[in-house]
């Protein structure tokens, strides 16, 4: 029963546009980030352009691998949890939009199926744009010639790429959540920004590594100075956050009565 809910929650993606607006504005990331290293490494040039007000670089930027690789991370860490919020919030929430919400839950399939077999989409989803983004990434970094890089080194960018990437997800059943207890699209996006600012308020504090929202800005150093490894804490919290979020969806869809 598991497959053909798949199956079928893949179908819908065939002709949607969201799959390629996703891929668009991450895939434009890597490309902003570069252009930021032009200027850095020409500054008189990009002042011609229009580009800087004065010939003075970016402050605080280098035209390197390693902040190279610390911009993917933010991007792909804080990026994205927003994007991220995008995609949970359209799977769950067209439903209610298209109002098929009706028709889903009226099947004599188990309504948890539904639940995880969009979060698994959204996983998928997430996981393709991640590998050919990422792909775009280093080959334009390697175009433009940037210093300091190794096979160590982009072995643990590309790590803490994924682990900010990983992250990201492990809090998307919490917008899915929020998407089917709200009936819509707009709450849980709402929600995610708030928490964004919210992450980067406790980052300031002691309770950073216990905050699901700071924990990527604890990572790429945010709000602190970076950190080779998480605490323990912090993947307990992550893990907690995750079941919480999938439990929370599958109550939702199973005790709450479709109003539509």
């Amino acid at each position: 029963m598991f497959g053909q809910v798949l199956v079928t929650e893949f179908m819908k993606l065939r002709h949607a546009k969201a799959t390629w607006a996703t891929l668009v504005v991450l895939a434009l990331m890597p490309l902003g980030i570069a252009l930021f290293m032009w200027i850095v490494r020409e500054p008189g040039r990009a002042a011609q352009l229009g580009l800087l007000g004065t010939k003075a670089s970016l402050a605080g930027l280098e035209a390197t691998w390693p902040q190279y690789f610390y911009m993917l991370t933010l991007v792909f860490g804080v990026g994205g949890m927003l994007l991220l919020a995008f995609i949970v919030a359209y799977l769950f929430g067209r439903e209610y939009r298209d109002a098929t919400a009706k028709n889903m839950l009226a099947l004599p399939v188990a309504r948890h199926w539904f639940a995880i077999a969009k979060l698994a989409v959204a996983a998928v989803w997430w996981m393709a744009l991640i590998v050919i983004v990422l792909g775009e990434a280093m080959a334009i970094g390697l175009a433009l010639g940037l210093p300091g890089f190794s096979a160590e080194l982009a072995a643990t960018g590309i790590s803490h790429v994924l682990l900010a990437a990983a992250i990201s997800f492990l809090l998307a059943p919490v917008v899915a959540w929020i998407a089917v207890w709200s009936r819509g699209e707009v709450a849980p996006i709402a929600f995610s920004l708030v928490m964004l600012a919210l992450g980067n308020l406790f980052g300031k504090t002691g309770w950073a590594e216990w905050f699901p929202y700071s924990i990527v800005p604890l990572l790429i150093g945010m709000v602190a100075d970076p950190v080779g490894t998480l605490p323990a804490g912090s993947y307990v919290v992550l893990a907690g956050t995750f079941l919480a979020g999938t439990a929370a969806t599958i109550l939702q869809l199973r005790l709450a009565d479709n109003a539509q």
